[in-house]
């Protein structure tokens, strides 16, 4: 997979990491790049083609997939917070971030799977979390969404190898994002996390992880959970 000539679609394109990467994608040689969002006329990106897209919307998902056929390098980043809890928190509210991360991003992958299998195979690109990999109190309906997103990940890896298809998942920390203007700690750059992003899609890569804090939360995995949570789980 080339980024320069290629046909990119970005969700969640209008700021952060989505509007670093319709950005740069661009910079890169790609010779168009559909900015998917909610609100187009929010998108001010020169030389990027607005594309009206809520990935909650199946509807909405449909119309994007008929309208951007020539798609070969798809970028699954659009996502939302709402700070709930598992087990006392709003059920819509978790309802919607799974509505968002996992239902989202796997509809649009259905509707573009034949797109990208007409146009050679390409790539699809899901842009995940360290919290895939563990919970904070206060945020577990972030860290289920983004833990389901990342096995559905690997499911869809192995579905679409047949017809050629790369597909990444991306794991960072805390980025310099609206998102996550609350946060205290380091923060990365977007536009480094696209970089790694996308040299890691030419590279053919599966799994970019691009912070330190990401290697260390997924090296955890093979341990006791005390080890990575400590006094938290102290009882």
């Amino acid at each position: 997979m080339k980024i320069s000539g290629s046909v990119a679609l970005v969700t969640g394109a209008g700021r952060g990491i989505g509007r670093q990467f319709a950005r740069l994608l661009l910079e890169q040689g790609a010779s168009k790049v559909y900015a998917a969002v909610r609100d187009p006329e929010s998108v001010d990106i020169p030389g990027v083609e607005t594309l009206r897209l809520d990935i909650t919307d199946p509807a909405s998902i449909r119309a994007a997939a008929e309208v951007a056929g020539d798609v070969d390098l798809l970028i699954n980043n659009a996502g939302i917070t709402t700070s709930t809890s598992l087990v006392t928190g709003d059920l819509d509210k978790i309802r919607l971030e799974m509505d968002t991360h996992f239902y989202g991003t796997l509809g649009m992958i259905r509707a573009f799977a034949p797109v990208l299998a007409a146009n050679g195979g390409g790539a699809i690109v899901n842009v995940l979390s360290a919290l895939s990999w563990f919970s904070v109190d206060g945020a577990g309906a972030y860290s289920t969404a983004k833990a389901a997103e990342w096995s559905l990940t690997n499911g869809v890896r192995l579905e679409l190898a047949q017809q050629n298809t790369l597909v990444t998942g991306v794991h960072l920390g805390a980025a310099d994002t609206r998102m996550m203007a609350d946060y205290d700690g380091p923060k990365i750059d977007p536009a480094d996390v696209v970089r790694a992003t996308l040299d890691g899609v030419e590279k053919a890569e599966l799994e970019v992880v691009v912070d330190e804090w990401s290697a260390t939360v997924k090296a955890s995995l093979a341990h006791d959970p005390r080890e990575f949570y400590g006094p938290s789980l102290s009882n």
